[in-house]
């Protein structure tokens, strides 16, 4: 396998994988801060802004155009959270120079339009634009709004927030609504100044180019302040749970949301993180898994029922749409599958099923250039390096005895319902 060169320009660490597999180069930049609620919402607004223009191009339409040029080069953004961190990655695709007629290095231009839009913003009397900042303010108002109007998301994230109550990982990445009026310009300017000054820079490239030509091009495109790399802080994952939480929410739903919280306590670094993937796969993670099979085919209890993994945080959330008046079965049936899980009750068909989906989904991270970025990220997060040919093996070598010991670890911990109004 292929692996990433590093390097480092300034706060900006380099990760390149020089491969002429495609036609294209991927370029992803990765800005992380520790999820804080003073900062959670100027921080996602930041990047809504920045998209709008830069000095050398101020007006949003120039700026498209200015994509064009570059042979429709692709332009986006996205804010998440991992582990107890606040991302901001900012993503360009552009066409390798060998492809088209073009004068000029269609990579170096690329550099430098995404180290204008993140070093170099436009600005007027040295701060953001009020104009471009009130319509971005809406542009995010209504994205958190589509959460809630999303009750599968909603709930999902309401069962994280009451499970992780008093933590930095009960915010949403994308920040509080009653945050947004009180932002200014003024104030926006300097969360972004902090923003630069203090974040974690991660600069992927994959394509046909090297570390050293990378290293040049970045150092002249972006403008960020001597020092070194900022780093990221690994979260407390081995939180006992004295007593389980259960939270009734009521809305205007006529289908109930149920959700529920586990805490692992295994971190993607962890020697069981393999078993942890294994974990989830065979208890909700796919078709063949036994809230699927138990929950809502054998019992026709839910609409869905399924779960996911944060490694980082070594949080399983399962999530199922039943009918409001089968609450109570639907958390005894799923009970019961997450102590057969401790009981070793798991039939070799679940194991090789399992196996065969996660080693297929890692063969098929190669096919991507964003997929093999966002894996060895992984590596930065966790500060465990594991190419997915080691995952990989240590899927495969996961034994039944390896999952009851995680499942064993996993405790209940919240227990979140979101139904009607209507009193029973």
């Amino acid at each position: 396998m292929t692996l990433f060169e590093r390097g480092q320009i300034g706060r900006i660490r380099l990760h390149v994988l020089p491969t002429n597999r495609f036609k294209t180069f991927a370029v992803s930049l990765f800005s992380g801060l520790p999820l804080s609620e003073a900062s959670v919402t100027e921080t996602a607004l930041i990047p809504f802004v920045l998209r709008r223009g830069t000095a050398n191009t101020p007006e949003t339409k120039a700026f498209r155009e200015r994509l064009d040029d570059l042979y429709g080069a692709g332009f986006g953004f996205d804010v998440y959270k991992r582990g107890e961190s606040q991302i901001v990655q900012f993503r360009m695709d552009v066409i390798n120079d060998r492809f088209v007629s073009s004068n000029t290095s269609l990579l170096a231009e690329s550099l430098k339009l995404l180290g204008e839009v993140v070093t170099d913003p436009y600005q007027e009397n040295g701060i953001f634009r009020a104009k471009y900042v009130e319509a971005e303010k809406q542009t995010l108002v209504k994205r958190l709004e589509a959460i809630v109007n999303d009750k599968i998301r909603y709930a999902a994230e309401r069962c994280l927030e009451e499970m992780c109550e008093g933590e930095p990982y009960r915010l949403h990445p994308l920040g509080k609504l009653d945050a947004i009026p009180s932002i200014t310009p003024q104030s926006l300017q300097s969360a972004y100044e902090n923003w630069l000054r203090t974040a974690a820079f991660d600069l992927y490239v994959v394509g046909d180019t090297t570390l050293q030509e990378v290293s040049e091009l970045v150092e002249q495109s972006f403008r960020l302040s001597d020092g070194e790399p900022a780093g990221y802080s690994l979260p407390d994952v081995t939180r006992e749970v004295a007593e389980v939480k259960t939270i009734v929410e009521r809305m205007d739903v006529s289908q109930g949301k149920l959700n529920l919280g586990l805490r692992t306590g295994i971190r993607y670094g962890d020697d069981d993180y393999a078993a942890s993937l294994m974990y989830n796969g065979i208890l909700g993670g796919y078709p063949h898994s036994k809230l699927f099979l138990n929950v809502r085919e054998k019992e026709s209890l839910a609409y869905y029922s399924a779960s996911r993994l944060d490694g980082h945080m070594g949080i399983c959330t399962i999530q199922s749409g039943i009918e409001i008046a089968n609450y109570e079965r639907a958390v005894v049936i799923i009970k019961e599958q997450l102590e057969s899980m401790r009981n070793g009750e798991l039939s070799e068909l679940e194991l090789s099923q399992t196996k065969a989906m996660i080693s297929n989904h890692l063969r098929e991270l190669q096919d991507s250039a964003y997929e093999m970025i966002a894996y060895d990220f992984n590596a930065v997060l966790s500060g465990k390096e594991r190419t997915a040919s080691d995952l990989l093996a240590q899927v495969q070598a996961t034994t039944a005895e390896d999952i009851v010991r995680v499942a064993n670890k996993a405790q209940l911990d919240t227990v979140y319902y979101l139904r009607d109004r209507k009193e029973a």
